[in-house]
């Protein structure tokens, strides 16, 4: 019997990936139109509509970029579990004293070694729009049984859910 997950459902998957995966890539465009990637971590934090925070500096080219354009992508990869996660939305920056707060964890000094006292700290707020992911069988069992399967029945390899999301 096959059943088809909620959109609830599949909100709490994508919840469950990003909260599991943590470092992901930020995208923003630069005034050039080109396309400009990053390293960033949410601190393994998603709000429950699919919302990210980033603490960042203020004064750094992501912000410059986001607050002329707001278009944002942010992709989660963990290989090794066979897990990606493509998000899309808009950006903005927001000094929020009291959500900085809300969100702040002592491994965050390692980049913001004054903590919420340093001057031009900041959050990124994404809000996602889209979203997709991918959730394969992992470890090598897993795959070698995925591919016998496809090769004595004809069929293609079990390549585990993908599932698209309107967030917004």
């Amino acid at each position: 019997m096959m059943t088809t997950a909620t959109h609830d459902e599949k909100v709490a998957k994508l919840r469950d990936l990003v909260k599991e995966i943590d470092f992901c890539m930020l995208t923003t465009i630069t005034e050039n139109g080109s396309l400009h990637s990053r390293p960033m971590s949410v601190n393994g934090e998603i709000e429950p509509n699919g919302d990210l925070w980033f603490f960042t500096y203020a004064d750094t080219a992501k912000v410059t970029e986001v607050d002329r354009i707001e278009q944002v992508s942010v992709s989660f990869s963990a290989p090794e579990k066979q897990r990606y996660v493509a998000l899309s939305g808009t950006a903005q920056t927001i000094r929020d004293r009291a959500k900085m707060q809300e969100l702040w964890k002592p491994e965050l000094k390692a980049w913001f070694p004054q903590e919420l006292d340093e001057p031009e700290i900041a959050l990124l707020k994404v809000t996602v729009e889209t979203a997709e992911y991918w959730d394969a069988p992992a470890g090598w069992m897993a795959k070698t049984i995925g591919f016998i399967k496809a090769a004595t029945t004809g069929k293609s390899a079990d390549g585990g859910k993908n599932e698209k999301l309107n967030l917004k």
